[in-house]
């Protein structure tokens, strides 16, 4: 049992902060020693959002104030605020898809009419020279706008899959983190790298969550409007997921989709209300989008023909052919060995990508900026390069039109066969055949897609063999550059490219009558479902894309096989990369064999608390030598001491726990009094002359009885009609805490930096009370104690902490399970968890580091030590 103690108290440094950095040799003590390849890079603590209501005072005379008739203004304002998300999402997309387009249209037209033109390999290197002009511009702006905001980059999947897991991640949702996503993604299509616009666009949707209903802006100071509803975490957190749902909608013309997007892979807290929030503002960005882009795109308002960004069209047979059939059962056994085909290429992509990732945070992310933007023009060069050597060497010229027996091009989708022939090229080919090579690489993704998807019989093997394995490599090397970028696009093309494989295989060599764009749909999901390891969102999406129920069932046993598959080896390329984050996400649930752990074997016992009654000097050095978020009220019991000195197994339970805080609390009295000596106060410098006169101990000699002999130095941050007695022995030192509620830091700087306090000579119904909307005023950056100025502050005035702490907050027991401290946590999406005994006395604090994958592990290895 001291063996577990005092690996305890190695390894657990702090009660209320979120994250952890330990040491190699604390690792080794653990037992968490890792090979180079299992390395959790370099990483930083992470703050955690609160989904819980902090029920004080301030708050409690809202909710006194909130009748029937202003809840409903309240409930009808958060509507109307849904509604506006939705239509902002689908006015961003709108805008990107715009410019995508007009981008995309002028670097192929001009560069195929180079193309098309040359007769010699001069005049081809002059048109690889404007390609590379374009794209590498492109993709300059692209990674430029990174440099001005770092979490603009990649697709921020990872990072709102965390925010909504209750992670804050600096800078995730801030407006000019919006701005950067939204004009550095378009550039980075048009510029011709393998990414997405998809992914960002879940980003961006979430952004607009955030923040519209804020009504202001930390970086445009000016845009700030006096609107104090909704300012709290849970708030904040349900927009984003509105937001979020919206991009999937926006993106895919999916508002079904995008809900169970943000159910599945995002959100882990969620009631009712929130669904019917999410589907609305999901539908609204879809149906915002699919009006103007019909309008705009056909001149037909109002007919609602192009419902998202991606749109696969309509998988149909031509009218009156008897035998065409788009899957049969027999096509089942094909779509489980495509599955597994995907789940293993999925998770030799994620394998490759990480460790392309770590490699870029090992060598160039701790170098110079600049170096990030002369990575991105390099891939961008040697994309451009292979997409232009390979459509004019390895491309295959073929037939313009291939009439077979179930399935012609009078009508895919909702284009004409004049429109899908327009994305064809024609590059050193005679008449009436194309490329197929170039008609792949020199055509805007979505295009691409579509000729996988419904050009039946137009690819060569050997064309899409060389397709998917340059797009395989290049799209897999491309994600993860300092430029915005999605990843579903290049995954279903490059899955598509894999199914139409397949298809010819099975068509020319066995002569099996099927589907060709089918298998291509079938491929896509395949190994898309690989790579990202998402089964019920997914499925919806690609069926909503596809508007065809009857594929409901070949693409969710395709995903479920391919998601099965890439789990034997790996996670998905989001967790992967959330991982190398160091970003302590909590799954679903804990192991079974976690519940051989209990609350008192994860939960951090050295504490750092305040009395309901503090004085200014205490609360400022507390909060200048402290990182905590969250501080617990207490008292200290002075009625059960008979107990405590008997050994009664309740108040003995205890002192197990408090006794491996000694040494860290005398510490922390010492770090609390070196604080002072800086403070411009006279007499506050005065209070601790005896205690910064005391030396540390000498090698060897042993600390406790040190404190035993110094038993008699007062304690500045105690409360304030209960000064110790000199006849107090260590054991009335260290009495047990009777638990009272938690108080957050955030709250306490507020109170100090609003002068709420009262003299020794007052009572503390003297002191000022402070609103709700005081309180959350500066949500969501709070001041900093650091930023205080504190001459300006009596170092001998009282606070009272009570009114603004929340007094009711969830607790358990020590001999809580694992499992039951898990679920709790996470379902109420708590920040911290306070551990109570059966006599009120608090133990210890448990918070979300305490309940990550690795500290768990890390614990059970020590129980099995400790038996």
């Amino acid at each position: 049992a001291a063996k577990m103690a005092c690996c305890s108290c190695l390894c657990c440094r702090c009660c209320c902060r979120e994250g952890e950095t330990r040491t190699p040799e604390e690792l080794t003590i653990l037992g968490e020693t890792r090979d180079e390849d299992d390395e959790i890079l370099p990483r930083k603590d992470y703050e955690s959002l609160d989904y819980d209501c902090c029920i004080n005072e301030p708050y409690v005379e809202v909710l006194e104030g909130m009748d029937n008739k202003k809840a409903k203004k309240y409930e009808a304002v958060k509507w109307l605020l849904v509604f506006a998300i939705g239509i902002s999402t689908g006015l961003v997309g709108l805008l990107v898809d715009f410019f995508v387009r007009l981008f995309s249209q002028l670097k192929f037209s001009l560069v195929g009419k180079s193309v098309e033109e040359c007769d010699d390999n001069v005049c081809l290197a002059v048109s690889l020279l404007q390609l590379l002009a374009f794209n590498m511009t492109f993709v300059f702006i692209a990674s430029v706008l990174v440099l001005i905001e770092p979490v603009a980059a990649g697709s921020g999947i990872p990072e709102i899959k965390s925010y909504l897991n209750g992670v804050k991640i600096p800078g995730i949702v801030r407006l000019r983190t919006f701005v950067c996503k939204v004009i550095g993604v378009l550039f980075a299509v048009a510029g011709g790298l393998f990414v997405g616009k998809e992914g960002p666009m879940i980003h961006s949707g979430a952004i607009v969550g955030a923040g519209l209903p804020q009504f202001q802006s930390i970086t445009f100071k000016k845009i700030r409007f006096h609107f104090p509803y909704f300012r709290s975490d849970r708030d904040k957190r349900d927009f984003v997921s509105a937001g979020a749902a919206a991009g999937v909608a926006a993106a895919f013309g999916a508002p079904i989709g995008g809900t169970l997007f943000s159910l599945e892979e995002g959100s882990s807290f969620w009631n009712q209300a929130l669904t019917w929030k999410v589907l609305f503002c999901s539908m609204s960005a879809t149906f915002t989008l699919n009006f103007f882009r019909s309008g705009i795109n056909y001149n037909k308002w109002g007919s609602f023909q192009l419902p998202g960004l991606l749109n696969f069209g309509e998988f149909k047979c031509t009218d009156g052919d008897k035998n065409c059939h788009l899957w049969t059962a027999v096509d089942l056994a094909f779509f489980v060995l495509m599955g597994i085909a995907g789940g293993l290429l999925g998770a030799l992509f994620n394998c490759i990508n990480k460790r392309l990732a770590k490699c870029r945070m090992r060598n160039i992310h701790p170098k110079a900026k600049g170096i990030r933007v002369l990575e991105s023009l390099f891939v961008s060069m040697v994309t451009t390069v292979v997409i232009f050597v390979a459509s004019m060497t390895l491309g295959k010229c073929r037939d313009l039109s291939t009439p077979t027996s179930n399935t012609t091009l009078s009508l895919v989708g909702n284009r004409s066969v004049d429109e899908v022939n327009s994305t064809i090229r024609q590059f050193f080919c005679e008449n009436k055949t194309y490329n197929d090579m170039a008609t792949l690489f020199f055509n805007p993704q979505e295009a691409a897609i579509y000729q996988l998807f419904h050009q039946d019989a137009s690819f060569s093997p050997v064309t899409l063999s060389i397709f998917f394995v340059l797009y395989f490599f290049l799209a897999c090397w491309t994600y993860g550059v300092s430029v915005p970028s999605g990843l579903f696009v290049p995954s279903l093309l490059c899955g598509a490219s894999m199914g139409r494989l397949v298809a010819n295989v099975l068509k020319i060599n066995i002569g099996m009558d099927i589907y060709s764009g089918t298998f291509a749909l079938i491929g896509a999901a395949a190994f898309l479902g690989g790579v990202v390891r998402m089964t019920i969102s997914l499925t919806v999406i690609l069926i909503e894309s596809t508007n065809e129920i009857t594929y409901g069932l070949p693409i969710m046993i395709t995903l479920m096989v391919a998601k099965w598959t890439g789990d034997l080896f790996n996670k998905g390329i989001y967790d992967i990369h959330i991982m190398l984050k160091g970003v302590p996400l909590l799954e679903w649930e804990t192991e079974v064999e976690m519940d051989k752990l209990t609350a008192s074997d994860i939960m951090e016992p050295n504490l750092t608390y305040v009395y309901p009654h503090t004085r200014i000097q205490s609360l400022v050095s507390i909060l200048r030598t402290t990182v905590y978020h969250a501080f617990p009220v207490v008292t200290e019991n002075r009625d059960n001491e008979r107990e405590f000195m008997k050994g009664n197994i309740l108040i003995s339970n205890n002192i197990r726990f408090k006794k491996t805080s000694v040494l860290t609390r005398a510490g922390e009295q010492r770090r609390r009094c070196q604080s002072m000596k800086s403070y411009p106060s006279s007499e506050l410098r005065n209070v601790c002359d005896e205690q910064v006169g005391v030396v540390p101990a000498e090698e060897g000699q042993d600390l406790l009885q040190q404190m035993l002999e110094r038993r008699h130095t007062p304690y500045p941050n105690l409360y304030p009609d209960q000064s110790p007695s000199e006849d107090w022995t260590m054991e009335e030192r260290f009495r047990p805490l009777t638990f009272h509620g938690l108080i957050l830091r955030s709250h306490l700087v507020t109170l100090l930096i609003r002068g709420v306090c009262y003299s020794e000579n007052q009572s503390s119904a003297s002191q000022p009370r402070l609103s709700y909307a005081e309180m959350t005023e500066d949500y969501p950056r709070y001041p900093d104690i650091h930023d205080l100025d504190l001459a300006l502050l009596n170092p001998r005035m009282i606070v009272d902490v009570t009114p603004y702490m929340n007094p009711c907050p969830y607790t358990v027991s020590p001999n809580t399970r694992v499992s039951q401290v898990f679920n709790l946590f996470r379902t109420m999406g708590l920040r911290h968890l306070p551990v109570v005994n059966a006599v009120g006395e608090i133990v210890g604090i448990i918070t979300r580091h305490n309940l990550t994958h690795e500290f768990l592990v890390s614990k059970l290895r020590q129980h099995y030590i400790t038996i």
